[in-house]
């Protein structure tokens, strides 16, 4: 059984990805970490500088040190750091968020369409993305709205109005082929995006346990 070692920067994120995996791989053997001064931090500073970096790598080697077969961060603001934690336990897959979504997005389509409720993560996103694109010699573009006010529905208890709001930020988008939702909490907006958007509507969560699951199980 593989033992995976998910590592949060906010609460809201834990479920989605957690009620995920029981859905699609259930022998997998998953365990939280949450570290939830992180994104405040990050708003703080500003940028990832040494400190966090440092912070990150500490949190790896944590995971790594309870056995995980796989570390996944679900925190899309700290790309940078998260290459660190890769290249220091590069004998295990460590993924980066939103790095399956991408991959998969990009398999669908050109014009690639981005919901975002959490703004210090855009950047991040934005340049992971552009590198996946160069590095396969696409022709792809991201657009991105971002919905804040979602998030802090969310984070105050109101699941209906962050869907909402989710939802009613594809009229933004210039019908794109294929839809991700940027945070790994988003991903409960999915079914109400869906009634909004006919295409293809990829999350984090899914896409990332779909990765995961062929890399520990090939």
């Amino acid at each position: 059984m593989p033992r995976i070692s998910l590592i949060h920067a906010t609460p809201v994120a834990i479920e989605p990805v957690v009620e995920r995996f029981k859905s699609d791989w259930p022998e997998a053997d998953v365990f939280n970490l949450l570290e939830d001064s992180l994104s405040a931090d990050l708003q703080t500073a500003g940028t990832i500088d040494d400190t966090m970096v440092n912070r990150f790598q500490r949190l790896g080697a944590y995971a790594v040190d309870t056995g995980a077969d796989a570390i996944l961060f679900t925190c899309s603001a700290f790309g940078t750091a998260i290459d660190a934690v890769a290249d220091a336990h590069s004998t295990i897959p460590v993924l980066k968020p939103n790095e399956a979504m991408f991959e998969e997005a990009l398999t669908m389509g050109n014009r690639i369409g981005m919901i975002a409720t959490f703004e210090p993560s855009i950047p991040s996103m934005t340049r992971e993305f552009e590198e996946m694109v160069e590095a396969r010699n696409a022709t792809a573009v991201i657009e991105t709205v971002c919905v804040p006010e979602a998030m802090t529905a969310l984070s105050a208890g109101d699941h209906g109005l962050h869907n909402q709001l989710v939802a009613d930020a594809v009229d933004q988008l210039d019908d794109p082929d294929v839809l991700m939702l940027a945070q790994f909490s988003t991903a409960e907006a999915r079914s109400d995006v869906e009634g909004r958007f006919s295409k293809s509507v990829l999350t984090s969560p899914a896409s990332a346990v779909r990765k995961l699951r062929h890399l520990l199980n090939a």
